[in-house]
């Protein structure tokens, strides 16, 4: 057995399978094609779903993939212990009603012994209890002792979830060697030291289990195996950690040299090192497919992996940003078998470090929140912050346990970590119960159950927008039927089709059906799994039954205008790409009939000028009026001649190419102009932000656009009687106009002022006391908070000590301010919880610090009653 190199093992295992027969196809994205019952790919298997339940032809019945893979489940445990990783690469190979055991098995040993020489007297095979047929071929096939045949109950050697398709399973183990075992005098498989190591497991999927409970043998049984490249890696390495493998040695050669620690000194060093450079390698395959951080699905996971990782460069001693530095140690180790990493690098670098730098903001932020709450615990000489608060700091505010922990015991405080906990779990429960029950295969089409699995459909929309079709299947409140009458609503599934289904951002053809008895109008075409256009509409006319001979009628207006959009789409990215650069991706997409709306890669707001040179540049090519093209071919060659590919797309074998001549190509399955002068007209309506790193542009075309530039005229003559001006004077009369308006403004705001000097004054000489603290109260209305917080200042300056407490009524609102000299807070005073009672009476709320805090209300009629109430508040807190 020699050492190999994680890629060198990765490609030994896809060139054998691919001697085998099967197709090797590129690892899947992590982000999961049509199947909600996942929030990223976390198995080898977990793309191939429909295949293995046959919503799906697969390209090949036998396949081979070596699938990016992340789990989040063990987090808190990575870097902890030398085995847990979030980011792992998982070697498979599939039989989909092909090969079975016998094939799977002697294959599997094979390569374990012949490609990987891995000495044949270490290896042991654990099987189901009852799976005589897998015991047969190992001792007897295989030629391996019976008693390194290890039988195992369900729990262990068998697969299933839920109902459906699920098997038996035969592991594959290696003996590490005494020095790994436990001692005692039954170690063996199964055993949970670690001399005995799982490494590579064959799922033989034959049972499909009902609602009942039973175990009904399936027609054609499939083979699903799954080995960790990783723990194979080890194996082959001689290693006993995922971090001293080849690829993780390079990562962490370049923590250790921004750190200045070295990796091995144990302890919280080595811990922060393992979260670094696995997390690192996580963020970086999450980012090249497409994910981008945000507060909620599978963004979140990515945000807060990146920033544990930058809080273990924190705890490293690394005081500046250095993720985005750590990325090309991880492209150049991994882009052998994922070139795409090397062309989304620096894509990769600038989300990782906006990410980063807006994570140390909040930590700031957080750090200021968490002084807040230390000033109230002094104020009520208390020592535990509330496990509320510490949840509060962590989850809105990203601030690490340990850090606030570490923080309130310099100031001889402590967190009520029981607390802490309780809160988590129920956010966790939240989380659960927010997701959806799902089987075996995911979220299921309901439709789909209905269809029957034989029924296809031939999309002709390409090149026709009228025909002929017969109803296969007609669905009528989720439930198939024979005839459909006026005014139901149905759903009808036909053999051929030339209304596009919804996809690729294009929305669904509309259109009518014209049977021999009635009409339905479409409002909606929708592809399921198992290549169905369902036709979703009102029965306008008669009846429509199954097996109806019927004429297709596409609203042939409105596809052009969706056609208009889409193809303008493919210049919009053109035109992005080249004035801002090749950085810039399309990161989703939305074509209708009146709009479209483009969303891509890209830090920083748009200039003005940036938007009119790409409004100009994509004109320009519609009035070239430029042939657009379609071809089909393989994807390899799609890419060997540059076509564009989209960020987490799912391709089959055979690809749909759009050619706008030389400006654009790209993959796209959607319906397009014949020229760009068809489109007639663009134009830009927005330029905004939808997440961090992702900006938008909502856009018009055709009459769309046509009707923007008349209601522009019609707004610019309104603008002209208005201001009884022509064209040319509309600019120089609102700049007259706003200088009058900052003058009036000026003034008002200087009067404003006199009064609240004057009513600082009067409020002077209402001081009251209270069990030894002196406060004011007063009403200034027409104040806003920061004329009214500044007229709370002055008057405790000038009382020295005491208690202020201001109320304003403005536009129908209520605003207080309450504001507290030091040596009355010390004494129980909280302006925070004092404001906060005395503007629920007034139907609001609110809060703060001990010293100062603001709240709000809704009826103006009880500022009155509030501010009498100011001295009974005051007794409460001083215990009177």
């Amino acid at each position: 057995m020699r050492y190999m190199g994680v890629n060198e093992v990765r490609q030994k295992f896809l060139d054998f399978f691919a001697e085998k027969d099967h197709l090797v196809v590129p690892s899947f994205s992590l982000v999961p094609h049509n199947d909600k019952s996942l929030l990223l790919i976390n198995a080898g298997m977990a793309p191939l779903k429909p295949y293995f339940t046959g919503q799906e032809e697969p390209p090949k019945k036998r396949m081979a993939t070596c699938q990016k893979c992340i789990r989040t489940v063990d987090i808190d445990r990575v870097g902890k212990t030398a085995r847990h990783g979030t980011f792992f690469e998982m070697l498979g190979n599939f039989s989909f009603g092909d090969y079975f055991k016998k094939e799977a098995i002697s294959w599997a040993w094979e390569f374990v012994t012949e490609v990987m020489e891995i000495p044949s007297d270490k290896l042991y095979a654990s099987i189901y209890l009852d799976d005589d047929e897998a015991y047969d071929l190992w001792v007897n096939m295989i030629g391996l002792p019976p008693e390194r045949v290890v039988r195992l109950g369900k729990e262990d050697n068998f697969w299933e979830h839920g109902t459906g398709p699920c098997g038996p399973c035969s592991e594959i183990h290696i003996d590490r060697g005494e020095k790994y075992g436990c001692g005692k005098p039954d170690c063996g498989v199964g055993c949970d030291c670690d001399r005995y190591v799982e490494f590579w497991n064959l799922v033989f999927t034959q049972f499909d289990k009902t609602e009942s409970g039973e175990y009904l043998p399936l027609p054609n049984p499939n083979i699903d195996t799954g080995m960790g490249l990783e723990r194979l890696s080890m194996i082959m390495q001689g290693v006993d950690s995922i971090f001293d493998l080849d690829t993780f040695r390079s990562v962490i050669d370049a923590i250790e040299a921004v750190a200045h620690v070295k990796y091995g000194s144990g302890g919280d060093i080595d811990e922060s090192i393992r979260v670094i450079s696995d997390h690192i390698r996580s963020t970086v395959f999450m980012i090249s497919d497409g994910i981008l951080p945000s507060n909620e699905g599978r963004g979140y996971v990515l945000r807060r992996v990146l920033r544990r990782a930058a809080r273990h460069g924190k705890r490293l001693g690394i005081g500046d940003r250095f993720l985005a530095d750590l990325v090309k140690v991880v492209v150049d180790s991994c882009a052998e078998a994922y070139q795409e990493l090397r062309e989304k690098k620096s894509h990769i670098q600038k989300i990782i470090d906006q990410e980063e730098k807006r994570f140390y903001i909040t930590l700031d932020q957080g750090l200021s929140v968490l002084n807040e709450y230390i000033e109230e615990l002094i104020g009520q000489e208390k020592k535990v912050l509330s496990g509320l608060h510490v949840f509060t700091l962590y989850d809105t505010y990203g601030f690490p346990v340990e850090l606030t922990q570490e923080i309130l015991a310099e100031k001889g405080m402590e967190p009520d970590m029981d607390g802490f906990a309780a809160h988590m779990a129920e956010q966790r429960q939240r989380a659960r119960s927010a997701r959806k029950e799902t089987d075996y295969m995911g979220a299921e089409d309901s439709l789909y159950k209905l269809i029957d699995t034989g029924i296809t459909t031939d999309f002709v929309g390409y090149d026709a927008l009228e025909g002929s079709a017969r109803v296969l299947t007609l669905i009528r409140d989720d439930e198939t039927v024979e005839r459909v009458d006026s005014g139901d609503s149905a759903v009808i599934v036909l053999d051929v089709t030339p209304f596009y289904a919804e996809s690729g951002g294009q929305i669904g053809d509309q259109g009518v059906l014209v049977g021999p008895s009635g009409r339905m109008k479409v409002e909606d075409t929708r592809k399921i799994q198992g290549n169905r256009w369902v036709h979703t509409g009102t029965v306008i006319e008669g009846h429509i039954d199954q097996g109806d001979c019927i004429d297709t009628r596409v609203d042939q207006e409105r596809r052009l205008a969706i056609a208009r959009n889409h193809t303008v789409t493919h210049l919009l990215h053109s035109a992005l790409r080249t004035v801002l650069g090749d950085q810039v991706h399309q990161a989703g997409s939305l074509v209708t009939p009146d709009r479209l709306r483009f969303d891509f890669t890209q830090y920083e707001p748009m200039t003005e000028d940036q938007i009119s040179r790409v409004e100009r540049m994509v004109n320009g090519w519609i009035w070239e009026s430029i042939p657009v093209s379609t071809r089909q071919m393989s994807l390899k060659e799609a890419q060997k001649e540059g076509a564009t590919a989209l960020f987490g797309e799912k391709y089959g074998d055979k690809v749909r190419v759009v050619s706008v001549g030389d400006v654009s190509m790209e993959l796209c399955g959607g319906t397009h102009l014949s020229n760009t002068g068809q489109a007639g007209l663009f134009q830009i309506v927005s330029e905004s932000s939808t997440a961090a790193g992702v900006r938008r542009i909502e856009a018009v075309t055709g009459w769309a656009a046509y009707d923007i530039m008349e209601s522009r005229k019609g707004l610019v003559n309104t603008l002209q009687q208005e201001l009884r001006t022509d064209e040319d004077g509309i600019l120089a009369r609102v700049d007259a106009l706003r200088e009058e308006l900052r003058s009036a403004n000026k003034e008002i705001s200087g009067l404003k002022a006199e009064m609240a000097k004057g009513a600082v004054d009067e409020t002077l000489d209402t001081i009251q006391e209270t069990g030894g603290v002196k406060w004011a109260a007063a009403r200034m209305d027409g104040m806003d908070a920061a004329q009214l917080r500044d007229a709370a200042d002055r008057l405790r300056d000038k009382m020295g000590s005491g208690v202020v407490v201001l109320a304003s009524a403005q536009e129908n609102k209520v605003m207080f301010i309450a504001a507290a000299t030091k040596d009355v807070v010390k004494k129980g005073i909280h302006a925070g919880n004092l404001v906060k009672e005395l503007a629920a009476m007034a139907g609001g709320g609110g809060g703060g610090r001990p010293d100062m805090a603001q709240a709000g209300g809704r009826d103006v009629s009880k500022i009155d009653a509030a501010l009498s109430a100011v001295d009974v508040a005051i007794e409460k807190q001083l215990g009177i």
